[in-house]
């Protein structure tokens, strides 16, 4: 079977995550990435995300740059099962990012992304419940210069990312070259669950690997294509990348 273009693309994706099996190395990482020694992106790899890679080729060359790409979602474990490999841990960034920012306690650290009253929100939140230094926080929507710019002025320590795929790791990308030695995390919208526009879904419907149900009743415009559209061609996809070839 011939290979395809975005077959090889989604190839090379799975081949950079990094599996994390255990608590242990969860909190190895989190270590890890709070003493940056250049700059550093962290990005998370769910089926939305191998859906553009598969379409988008700009993402994907962004996508694959980062230094550190992690497994996020039951889709990613339907992938990694059908493969032969084990999906590890689920490192969602709703759960890591707050981790990490507690990691930089006291630090610099800038929140870019989403719009007020959000992004106000999230800015409290994180100097208040996880005593950051916040010292830069902007909207999303500027263009590109502006954020190099702003990590040019304030020197974050930890740059968060709240822009959504793909903006966001075009951007991160941009921020690496500049050679600003911070961490940086595309972190989705991590920054409207922290202000309070979306909620998480209950505890048992993480457990049960469904919280996609959940954010798609919440926000059903927004969110039909990604899920109600995206989730079946994922599968189609996956199933396509991992057929055996014939002999």
């Amino acid at each position: 079977m011939r290979t395809l273009a975005w077959q090889h693309n989604w190839q090379t994706i799975i081949q950079t995550l990094r599996v994390i099996k255990d608590a242990d190395q969860e909190q190895r990482l989190i270590e890890t990435l709070s003493r940056p020694q250049r700059a550093t992106v962290l990005g998370f790899v769910n089926a939305h995300a191998m859906n553009l890679v598969a379409k988008d080729n700009a993402y994907y060359q962004a996508l694959s740059a980062a230094d550190v790409l992690l497994r996020d979602g039951s889709g990613m474990s339907i992938l990694f099962r059908r493969m032969g490999r084990e999906p590890g841990l689920n490192m969602n960034g709703t759960d890591l990012i707050p981790k990490l920012l507690s990691a930089y306690k006291g630090r610099r650290v800038a929140l870019w992304g989403t719009q007020e009253p959000f992004l106000g929100n999230a800015a409290k939140h994180c100097e208040t419940a996880l005593a950051v230094n916040l010292v830069s926080a902007h909207h999303g929507f500027a263009d590109v210069e502006t954020y190099l710019t702003l990590a040019r002025q304030h020197q974050p320590e930890l740059i968060v990312l709240g822009m959504g795929m793909p903006r966001q790791e075009v951007v991160a990308a941009r921020l690496a070259a500049s050679g600003v030695p911070c961490l940086i995390v595309c972190g989705g919208a991590i920054l409207d669950f922290l202000g309070g526009k979306v909620n998480r879904a209950p505890q048992w419907m993480r457990g049960l690997g469904c919280e996609w149900v959940f954010r798609l009743v919440s926000e059903p415009k927004r969110l039909f294509s990604r899920y109600v559209v995206g989730n079946p061609m994922f599968i189609l996809r996956t199933l396509a990348c991992t057929a055996p070839t014939g002999g």
